[in-house]
This record gives structure tokens, sequence and C-alpha cells, in this order.
């Protein structure tokens, strides 16, 4: 679809954004699209819509799902549905659920989004459009840093000079906690009489999980996959620090690719 994001006031709203709210809405306000704070910023914009698609889902058709990677809108989402009352039970159920470590904060969107009003006021789209643009041009954002920095880039051409290129930087290797999404989950820190079947029944709370698999040689670890990156997150994110034996906690993080 072609939706685009919205941001909250009172930076820049992107190409296609609804608005997310910019004061306290009256008690009887609803919108069939939620907007979501508090999202992990390190998750690829393309995983996290899958992800979050997912989740909502089971509340009812979602038309559209809105990430971006740039610095303004990180951390940020919209979920648009086909009912204001299907957004406000995705709302209450799943507020403050951890999705990658953090507990996500929801409200209704400000307005509607590019997806709805094609669904459901199609006929005044191109003004709903136009409306949107001009506010975008009216309140666009320029960013400080680059801007400075595409001064000095200037001068430095005028002067002549040229840039000295960047020092190599010595390649470090990422600790396990920010390594990117994968449906294979590295579980850590197991008790030595975990089975195979106890893992399996764990994991299977969550939907699509494929494969079960411990290191003979190794009995503390153990690979759990799932059919997708989506399910192995919201299975990462629940049962991270799950005490299996009433004791010590198991560490899961996702594998490296």
């Amino acid at each position: 679809m072609s939706a685009e994001t919205a941001q909250a006031p009172p930076t820049t709203t992107p190409p296609g954004a609804v608005s997310a709210p910019s004061e306290t809405p009256a008690p009887d306000y609803k919108c069939e699209t939620l907007y979501i704070q508090n999202l992990n910023e390190k998750i690829k914009p393309e995983v996290l819509k899958t992800t979050l698609r997912g989740l909502f889902k089971t509340y009812g058709p979602v038309l559209d799902v809105v990430a971006h990677s740039n610095l303004r809108m990180r951390g940020q989402a919209f979920v648009s549905f086909e009912s204001a009352d299907i957004a406000e039970k995705a709302m209450r159920e799943v507020q403050r659920f951890p999705l990658y470590s953090k507990p996500m904060q929801i409200s209704f969107a400000k307005t509607r989004s590019d997806a709805v009003v094609k669904q459901k006021d199609a006929e005044n789209f191109d003004s709903h459009k136009a409306r949107r643009e001009e506010h975008k041009k009216a309140t666009r954002y320029t960013n400080p840093v680059k801007a400075k920095f595409k001064a000095k880039r200037l001068a430095a051409d005028v002067d002549g000079g040229a840039a000295a290129p960047a020092a190599k930087r010595q390649a470090i290797q990422m600790p396990d906690e920010y390594l990117p999404p994968n449906k294979i989950l590295f579980v850590q820190n197991l008790p030595e009489s975990v089975t195979k079947d106890q893992l399996t029944t764990l994991f299977s709370q969550y939907p699509n999980l494929y494969e079960v698999r411990l290191i003979p040689t190794k009995k503390d670890i153990a690979f759990v996959e799932f059919l997708d990156e989506a399910s192995s997150g919201v299975a990462k994110d629940a049962l991270h620090n799950f005490k299996i034996d009433g004791e010590n906690k198991i560490k899961i993080t996702f594998a490296r690719k």
C-alpha cells in the first residue's frame, strides 16, 4: 500500500503521514490508526513492520504498517485497521507489550492514514493527500548537523581542498544483545537437565516454531528455529530471562548469521 508515515509534533510530517496526537484527545476519540512509540531503534524497518503486522493481525485485517529508518521517525510506527473499534481493542490488549525488549507505548493517531482514506473515503483521497503535502512543506525539518556538514564540504570544495579520508576502524564484533533479527534463536544458561521436549513445549507457546536443537557436547545451550524472524522475535522478547528451573534465568539472543 502507499500509505506513508507520520510523525509526532513538533517535527516534520514525512510523505503520506498520519499525525501523532499533539495533545490529549477527548475521552471518546477513536481512530483506525494506532501510533506506536518506544520501539527498538536498532531493528530494521522492514523487520519491524513484519513483526508488527504479525502481532496485530490477530485483531483483524491490518491495512498498513508504516515505519521509517530516518532519524526523526526512529522508534515510531503506525498500524492501520479497518475500524476504530478494532484499533481500540488492539491498543488496549497490546499496550506495554515488550517488543524487542522495549514496552510499546500506543495511542490513537491524530488523523487517518492514506490506507484508511483510500478504503473508506476514496473520492476525497486526492484532497487528503494535497493537504498533507502542504502541511509537510509548512513544517519541513532541516537537520542542523547535516546542514553544518554540508556547509563544510561546500567550503572545502570552494577552497580546492578535499576532505581527509576517515581512519579505518578496527573491526569489532557486535555483542549478542545487538545482533540483527534472525529466525534462529541462541539460548544460553540452560539447566543441564533440560530436555528437548521441555524446550519444545516452552517455545511452542508462540506461533511458527520449526525446530529445537540441543548441543550434545554442551548441554547449557540450544538453538530454536522459527519459520520467520517476526515469530522468533516475539518468542525471544517473551522468554528472555525466563527461569526454567525456578532459579537460573535463560539468556536468549538472535543467532549470528
